[in-house]
């Protein structure tokens, strides 16, 4: 069995390492994740005027994660935090549908800097403990991916042995909690 899982890209970059991360994910978990991926680039900013009848970007963004078994999230960090457009795109997930409600999710996250994105994560777990999100995330497995402009090869391939290691693991930590608190 495979479960559904819909991956929320964090960045708009057309190049974005942890879309590439994620891309790598989908083929090397394919016998466990099914992964879909949702880009935030179409999503519209958020608008409590319209937060009813949300428009297209918006709602396609929506239904995706509302159709997913579970979610990954793939965070880079800007300016020591998450970029704005997932902000954006998480303040349209906690109106109108509650898409995320008891979701089981876990998050992974890359930059080019030493730290891996551990201040943007830190921040996402703040928003995603917002009462109106109610997301189930995966405890105590946090994966930073520092430098990982020197850990993915040309063919987009998570290269660096350790970080494979420490990734399997959490997926498979992740699968074990999808199956306890479904």
């Amino acid at each position: 069995m495979t479960i559904k899982v819909t991956a929320i890209i964090g960045s708009n970059k057309k190049e974005s390492f942890n879309l590439k991360i994620v891309k790598y994910m989908q083929k090397r978990y394919a016998d466990k994740l099914s992964i879909e991926i949702a880009l935030i680039n179409e999503v519209e900013m958020f608008n409590p005027d319209i937060e009813d009848t949300p428009p297209k970007g918006a709602m396609d963004f929506k239904m995706k994660v509302r159709n997913a078994e579970g979610v990954l999230f793939a965070v880079p960090e800007y300016n020591y935090s998450i970029p704005g457009a997932l902000k954006n795109a998480m303040d349209w997930m906690s109106r109108s549908g509650h898409d995320l409600k008891d979701k089981p999710a876990f998050i992974v996250g890359s930059s080019t800097g030493v730290l891996g994105s551990v201040r943007a994560q830190m921040h996402l777990r703040d928003i995603l403990a917002n009462p109106t999100l109610q997301v189930k995330l995966l405890p105590g497995n946090e994966v930073y991916i520092g430098a990982v402009h020197t850990k993915i090869n040309d063919q987009n391939e998570l290269v660096d042995e350790r970080t494979v290691d420490f990734l399997d693991k959490v997926v498979n930590n992740f699968v074990e909690f999808y199956n306890k608190v479904k």
